[in-house]
């Protein structure tokens, strides 16, 4: 997958390290008798977001594609019906009943839309508009579907396919999944085959309702008393923002790239591999430095997503998996960096031995009464593609990736970073409502 999209895709996998605890049993199938189960917890989360701030964009999910050549829309369309008859969560539709909401797996399959610019003055412009239209229009979670395809036709011989999910359903390494079967069926239905992909062994609400079982049967608490520890008297990083902050959190937003030259790229790696540390860890810690500095604290914490996949029967999986780590560095005593680096190193490990609570069941627990004004417990976010990524390829047809912004931020800041030939390229995705263009770059 082109590392362009890695770097505009939100919240993929950071970590290059991914463990799981051993001696857990296998995860379950729940019984499909009923339509309704559980949410998981990263689910619940943004369900309530979207009770309280119905009408937003900032967990929508868009996947463009710019496709030249011939393709047959027919087959396009029964190649998604496959996927999306393999996996649950894409049929699901997510609502209320009592106090908790439930994911209810009757909801309405997605469907292909299909339109033509071709007639229009500026034909790739106006795809562009309706591309960037459709990313940021919100979803209605308790009626569905949480995934639009959309088909824009420029040219007989060129669309613009576009795919919006609600983070809801998919995080991104879900993307590279989805990716590689569409990839699979559309070339098995031309071809008149079968799709070679065996059947996910389990569901998304399988795993959510695992998780829930868990929970209740107390075996995220040991990891809950190491996260009340390591995070007892954190307080908010105060950014200097540009603009006076609201008494509610907004999520209005905008990306900056940039990219590091290959031979600092090297060096950075060679002085991590020299430290016994990862290219994340380097990163984290040079960017908890550059947080120090423009904070005035010694303490800082910078959220992390990481895959939460280590089972082998997730990592087919499309759903919501990925957990958010607190990375917490005490950067005082003037360390060299590569002092700092061995205390960020240590952080990290610690944190993904204790990886499996759930980051919302943490902020419930640090944090229960929620400052509206600002995301819970981190408000900067630093995450390092990783996930396994996969070249889309299409019979007869060229296939190019077409970054779509959504116009929003979830957090402050958060800077993305992946490698690309040699070098790293990033995103910053900011709060346009705190800070100036002037101030990130």
């Amino acid at each position: 997958m082109d590392s362009k999209l890695a770097a505009e895709r939100p919240e993929t996998p950071t970590a290059d390290i991914d463990l799981w605890e051993e001696g857990w049993e296998e995860i379950p199938r729940v019984c499909r008798a009923g339509s309704d189960t559980p949410l998981s917890f990263a689910q619940q989360r943004l369900w309530i977001l979207d009770q309280l701030q119905p009408g937003i964009a900032a967990y929508n999910v868009p996947l463009a594609l710019r496709l030249s050549g011939s393709l047959s829309v027919d087959v396009l369309r029964a190649g998604l019906a496959d996927i999306v008859s393999r996996h649950e969560v894409l049929r699901a539709r997510f609502a209320g009943a009592g106090e908790e909401p439930l994911q209810r797996l009757n909801g309405p399959a997605p469907t292909l839309e299909c339109v033509s610019v071709a007639e229009s003055a500026s034909p790739e412009c106006e795809a562009l508009r309706l591309a960037e239209q459709e990313a940021r229009r919100p979803f209605d979670l308790a009626a569905g579907p949480v995934l639009r395809p959309l088909l824009i036709s420029i040219a007989p011989d060129d669309h613009l396919l576009v795919f919006v999910f609600h983070h809801i359903a998919v995080d991104g390494w879900s993307l590279g999944v989805f990716c590689a079967e569409l990839s699979e069926f559309y070339t098995a239905r031309l071809e008149g085959r079968q799709g070679a992909v065996a059947d996910p062994p389990i569901q998304y609400s399988d795993y959510a309702s695992w998780q829930v079982s868990q929970q209740q049967a107390g075996a995220f608490d040991p990891h809950l008393q190491y996260w009340k520890r390591q995070l007892a008297g954190v307080e908010p990083l105060e950014l200097p923002v540009g603009r006076p902050r609201s008494a509610v959190q907004t999520f209005q937003g905008a990306n900056e790239a940039f990219d590091l030259p290959r031979e600092l790229t090297a060096a950075l790696q060679k002085l991590g591999r020299s430290e016994g540390s990862t290219l994340f860890m380097t990163m984290l810690a040079a960017f908890q430095v550059l947080l120090a500095r423009y904070t005035g604290r010694l303490d800082i914490a910078v959220g992390s997503p990481v895959a939460n996949r280590g089972r082998s029967e997730l990592e087919g999986l499309i759903g919501l998996f990925i957990n958010t780590l607190v990375l917490r560095t005490d950067l005082s005593g003037d360390p060299a960096f590569r002092q700092l680096l061995a205390r960020v190193r240590k952080v990290c490990l610690d944190a993904y031995a204790h990886q499996e609570l759930p980051f919302d069941r943490l902020v419930e627990e640090i944090q229960p009464q929620r400052d509206l004004s600002r995301p819970p417990l981190v408000q900067v976010l630093l995450s390092l593609q990783n996930a396994p990524e996969s070249d889309l390829e299409l019979p007869g047809l060229r296939v190019e990736y077409v970054p779509l912004s959504t116009g929003t931020s979830k957090l402050d800041l958060g800077l993305t970073l992946a490698e690309d030939r040699g070098r790293i390229v990033g995103t910053v995705e900011y709060n346009t409502d705190l800070f100036e263009r002037s101030t990130i770059r």
